[in-house]
């Protein structure tokens, strides 16, 4: 009888180590698949606003802007040091996640695929969608980065050699950005300036870093506030910025 108690025992007690892998293995997968989130553009680049059609040419040289150009190019090497620096160096991301976390405390809460999946994918659309518009006003003009032009170094060397070949005008990054700070203003309107002020900044850390002149950093600015006007557009983008607002508000208004 004893023999039999323990054998009863020791099935029990690997019926609950099975079980109890099992469920670790569910919510694994489950976590696994809240992360996977996955990119849905509102629009193709044809459908986009185009650039070459309203945005000015790049400045020639010899005109004021470029003279403009080139005393912020010189502004944006005075500020390579402490911790205008080291933000420069961290807004030079283009990973949307790591975007998102920089946002975060403009924002008010953290912006994760787990944490708060529908502002994720709102972002992540939009962002990308934005972005799409860069491509062929780049390679229409086709200018030279600053550090290309001027023959000097950048605030982030790694990136340069696979930056060279890319169009500086206008610049991808400040789209990014300042399209970021536009799409969550949407969601929590309470924060606006602070976002707003963040997706600024993040445009300058280009000039800052060395890889864009100012006139770069302003088209990418207004190349997303124009595209940023047709997602309103999209049916699917309007979808999606109201299940935005309604997973915020329930997160912000949650004691």
């Amino acid at each position: 009888m004893t023999n039999l108690h323990g054998l009863k025992f020791l099935s029990s007690r690997y019926l609950l180590v099975v079980l109890s892998a099992l469920a670790l293995l569910l919510e694994s997968q489950s976590a696994r698949g809240q992360e996977r989130i996955d990119t849905t553009y509102y629009f193709t680049a044809s459908q986009l606003p185009d650039g070459t059609a309203f945005l000015p040419a790049p400045p020639d040289s010899g005109s004021p802007q470029y003279s403009y150009d080139l005393a912020q190019y010189l502004w944006g090497k005075s500020q390579r040091q402490g911790a205008r620096a080291q933000q420069a160096i961290d807004e030079a991301a283009v990973d949307i996640r790591e975007m998102a976390r920089q946002f975060s405390p403009a924002f008010g809460l953290a912006i994760t695929p787990q944490h708060t999946p529908e502002i994720y994918r709102l972002v992540l659309n939009s962002v990308l969608t934005l972005r799409l518009a860069a491509t062929k006003v780049k390679e229409h003009y086709m200018r030279l980065r600053p550090y290309v032009q001027l023959h000097e170094n950048t605030l982030i060397p790694e990136d340069e050699q696979s930056e060279r070949t890319q169009g500086s005008y206008p610049s991808g990054h400040t789209i990014r950005g300042w399209g970021m700070a536009l799409v969550l203003s949407e969601v929590n309107s309470a924060a606006q300036d602070s976002l707003l002020s963040l997706g600024y900044e993040w445009g300058q850390s280009r000039i800052i870093a060395g890889y864009h002149w100012q006139s770069d950093v302003d088209a990418g600015r207004l190349l997303a506030s124009a595209c940023f006007a047709r997602l309103h557009t999209s049916k699917a983008y309007l979808k999606q910025l109201r299940k935005a607002q309604r997973e915020f508000k329930r997160l912000y208004q949650r004691p």
